[in-house]
C-alpha cells in the first residue's frame, strides 16, 4: 500500500424518522465529497421502519456521495417489515467483499428480521476466514451491531449474540479493524490484535447524553492507521491511532479542530 488511503464511515442515517435532519446529511455528504475518499462504508440503519419510500430516500442521499467503492449493509431497522427485500433490490447483496489497493473489507448483515439484536452465525465463519485469507495490508470487518458493550448506552441488550465466537473468528482471520454503528454512541477499543471502532448517527438527533451527530474518517498510510471523528458543521477530533505491526496505539479525548481537512 503506497500513498495514504482514506475510508469514510457513516452509519444510522434513519430516513423516515422524526429526528432526521436533512441539513446534517447534506453537510456530511459535502464534507465526504471534499475528502475524495477511496472507500465509503455505510454500516446500516438507512431507514427507520424498513419501508420502501425510506429506502428510496436513503438511496437518493447515498447516491450523492462521489466514490466508486461503496460498502453498505442493512441495520436492524432496515430489516423490519421485510425491508431487507428492498435493500437487496436497491443496494444488492447484504454481504459483500471489497478489495482495493491493499485493503480487504468484508461486510456482513448481522440483523434478524424484526428484532433489535443481531448475530453473524457460525455458518458464515468459514466464509469470513476464507475471504480474509488472501494477502492484504489492512483487513477490515464491517457489521451493524457492536461486538463489545458501548459505555454510556444503558443496559446492554443488543450485542451480537455470538460475539465471542465472532471475535475468535476475526482473530484467526488476522482482521485489524472492525467498524460498526447501531447504538449512536461512538467509541474505540483495542482487544488483543483487534481495533474495534464504532461511529454514531450521522444525521439524526436520536442521541444519548452529550453525544453529537458524527461520522468517522480512517486514514491508512503504510503501517499507520489514524481515525478521526467528524461532526457535520463542527470540525473533527482524532479518536485513535495505531500501528499495524507493533499494535501500539493512542486514544484521544482532544479538542475539536474547526474545519480541518482529514487528509494530512
Amino acid at each position: 500500500m503506497g500513498s495514504v488511503q482514506t475510508i469514510a464511515h457513516l452509519s444510522d442515517i434513519h430516513c423516515g424518522d422524526g429526528h432526521f435532519m436533512p441539513d446534517l446529511m447534506e453537510r456530511a455528504i459535502s464534507e465526504i465529497n471534499e475528502l475524495e475518499p477511496d472507500v465509503v462504508v455505510c454500516s446500516g440503519d438507512l431507514t427507520t421502519y424498513g419501508f420502501k419510500e425510506e429506502y428510496l430516500q436513503a438511496k437518493r442521499y447515498l447516491d450523492k456521495i462521489e466514490c466508486g467503492s461503496f460498502v453498505v449493509i442493512p441495520g436492524n431497522h432496515d430489516s423490519r417489515n421485510v425491508g431487507y427485500a428492498h435493500f437487496e433490490e436497491l443496494f444488492g447483496d447484504r454481504n459483500s467483499v471489497l478489495r482495493k489497493d491493499g485493503i480487504t473489507i468484508v461486510a456482513v448483515d448481522s440483523t434478524e428480521p424484526d428484532l433489535d439484536h443481531g448475530q453473524v452465525g457460525r455458518g458464515r465463519y468459514g466464509w469470513i476466514e476464507e475471504e480474509f485469507a488472501q494477502p492484504a495490508d489492512l483487513r477490515v470487518f464491517v457489521l451493524h451491531h457492536h461486538l463489545l458493550p458501548v459505555p454510556g448506552t444503558g443496559r446492554e441488550r443488543n450485542i451480537v449474540y455470538d460475539a465471542g465466537d465472532v471475535i475468535e473468528c476475526l482473530q484467526r482471520a488476522g482482521v485489524n479493524l472492525v467498524l460498526s454503528g447501531h447504538k449512536h454512541v461512538p467509541y474505540a477499543w483495542r482487544l488483543e490484535n483487534l481495533f474495534v471502532v464504532n461511529t454514531g448517527t450521522v444525521s439524526t438527533l436520536r442521541l444519548r447524553g452529550k453525544t453529537r451527530p458524527c461520522y468517522n474518517v480512517i486514514e491508512v498510510g503504510g503501517n499507520h492507521v489514524s481515525i478521526w471523528r467528524r461532526y457535520p458543521f463542527h470540525g473533527q477530533e482524532r479518536i485513535i491511532q495505531f500501528d499495524l505491526e507493533t499494535l501500539e496505539f493512542e486514544k484521544y479525548t482532544g479538542k475539536i479542530e474547526d474545519e480541518v481537512s482529514a487528509k494530512r
